[in-house]
């Protein structure tokens, strides 16, 4: 997946694309999967990097939802937990199974929990990953050593999945190039392009990296811009009513030995009715999350006083060593796009997270809502949907059979190579070939140099951010670690890339400025 190469494909296309989407997060890689998986031509524009904004800030879970079960959205439950066992096997390098333990304090929760769990384990029928249990107390202790012990009468464990988000967005968009589709990011739509009878037919685009504009014909335009989807709507419609009411879920990264073993905490009910998640993630522990609803929509949305205070609160009642802000070793929120209800004052928790399809008058299509268990049938629904209003015809959905790129032959690489399936071989015989690419960015974590030359090579990483947020990650879990790494990871992508010192001073000078909203002050 090479970016120069795409931004000539799309400069030397001739006939218009089957199809032009607008976003790089979730839903428009999953469009774009699903397309692709029918035979149709595809380009995909993403305005800044593959999963820059709600795609890469989750909880990190592939999960049916046992809380959209207690609101009766069995529907959503049953599809998740489908998708869920899809991903799990079509990605095995980028997802796992996850251990959660429900304390209870109560022998009408241990009721509830472990009646309800048990619903949840048969929705997922033969795509199930484990069945729900009760523990003791004495077992309880034994999986989460930290936990409070005062009026503890044991647990209930069940199984989800868990994933990382921002990678698999790569991975995606790797799969969707090695099917012949046309994938970019830096490239921003700034217009979209209509026939003599106001039928949308191309978007206008230009290329943030090198500045060069140009027009993209498309026989369907999709809007798959999350949080950002009434800019796209405006476009067509100037006045529209506003569609997406986003909705602020705020995480806190630990030292994993604030849980004390392998497996999650998962809290069902706080005092105001939300739930929390205590997580391990790559040798760190993920706390969250909120729903906290939002007025606008930020590229770099920010966690509020009150949402941190929350969370460590809401931990500090569970765990014995209660965690502080001078603990906190990142901090980051992610807007979920939610489609708005049609009344107005709903609280964000009471509207569906299942994703809605809206189709204008000048056939522009946009997606509003969903999850990233369900990106791909989001696709699929969408792709049906174009098919049906263009009529257009096109062979079967196959997209649940893709396996994405990366998928390893075998059981996936140990350790910080897992996620990089099949093609952590590669990236072991650049170290073969310049063993000082072998060093260590930073003495804390075990990725390599050679880890950046291929994502400057292979994955389209244009930027110090796309690197160490994205695809290290290592800025959602150590922020402080991530701005010591902007420096070197700097160099490499200078050279790689061909930029000069202005562009390397200014690259760090613009991290670091992102990577200090991570940190607690």
């Amino acid at each position: 997946m090479k970016r120069n190469e795409n931004i000539a494909k799309i400069k030397n296309q001739s006939e218009p694309w089957d199809l032009a989407v607008i976003g790089g997060g979730a839903s428009g890689l999953g469009i774009a999967l699903d397309a692709l998986s029918r035979g149709l031509s595809v380009v995909l524009l993403e305005k800044a990097d593959f999963a820059k904004g709600t795609s890469s800030r989750s909880t990190k879970l592939l999960h049916g939802g046992v809380r959209y079960l207690a609101q009766g959205d069995v529907f959503l439950v049953l599809e998740a937990l489908k998708e869920r066992g899809l991903m799990m096997k079509n990605a095995p390098h980028l997802s796992g199974k996850q251990a959660f333990i429900i304390p209870i304090y109560t022998r009408w929760d241990q009721l509830k929990y472990g009646v309800g769990l048990k619903v949840y384990d048969l929705m997922a029928g033969r795509l199930r990953i484990g069945r729900s249990h009760i523990i003791s107390r004495k077992k309880v202790v034994e999986k989460i050593p930290t936990i409070k012990q005062e009026g503890l009468l044991g647990g209930v464990v069940y199984y989800d999945g868990q994933f990382d988000d921002a990678r698999l967005a790569v991975a995606v968009a790797q799969t969707c190039s090695d099917m012949g589709g046309c994938v970019v990011n830096y490239t921003e739509v700034t217009g979209l392009s209509k026939a003599a009878d106001g039928k949308i037919n191309g978007v206008e685009a230009k290329d943030l990296v090198e500045g060069e504009a140009f027009s993209i014909p498309a026989k369907s335009v999709v809007n798959a811009t999350g949080v950002f989807s009434d800019t796209i709507l405006k476009m067509d419609q100037p006045g529209i009513r506003k569609s997406i009411l986003p909705s602020q879920g705020a995480h806190l990264a630990l030292d994993l030995s604030f849980l004390g073993g392998k497996d999650a905490l998962m809290i069902p009910e706080t005092p105001d009715g939300r739930v929390l998640f205590g997580i391990p993630w790559f040798g760190t522990l993920i706390l969250g999350t909120t729903d906290t609803p939002r007025s606008e929509a930020e590229a770099e949305p920010k966690a509020l006083e009150e949402e941190i205070d929350f969370i460590l609160e809401t931990a500090a009642d569970y765990l014995v060593k209660p965690p502080t802000r001078a603990d906190v070793l990142s901090v980051f929120a992610g807007l979920r796009p939610l489609a708005a209800p049609k009344t107005e004052g709903a609280a964000t928790k009471e509207v569906s997270r299942s994703h809605k399809i809206v189709v204008s008058d000048s056939d522009l299509f946009s997606i509003l809502g969903g999850k990233w268990t369900t990106f791909r049938q989001m696709g699929e629904d969408m792709v049906d949907e174009i098919l049906k209003v263009k009529k257009m015809s096109a062979k079967g959905s196959t997209s649940a059979q893709i396996r994405l790129h990366g998928y390893p032959n075998g059981h996936p690489p140990e350790g910080h190579w897992r996620v990089y399936g099949s093609e952590a071989k590669a990236i072991q015989a650049l170290i073969a070939e310049q063993p000082e690419l072998q060093q260590p960015l930073h003495p804390k974590y075990p990725n390599t140099k050679a880890e950046v030359v291929w994502m400057a090579r292979h994955e389209m990483a244009q930027r110090i951010e796309d690197v160490l947020a994205r695809r290290l990650r290592t800025l959602f879990m150590d922020a402080q670690a991530a701005l010591d790494m902007a420096a070197p990871v700097g160099k490499i992508l200078q050279e790689e890339l061909g930029r000069d010192d202005a562009w390397y001073e200014k690259e760090v000078a613009d991290f670091q400025a992102v990577a200090r909203g991570y940190l607690l002050a």
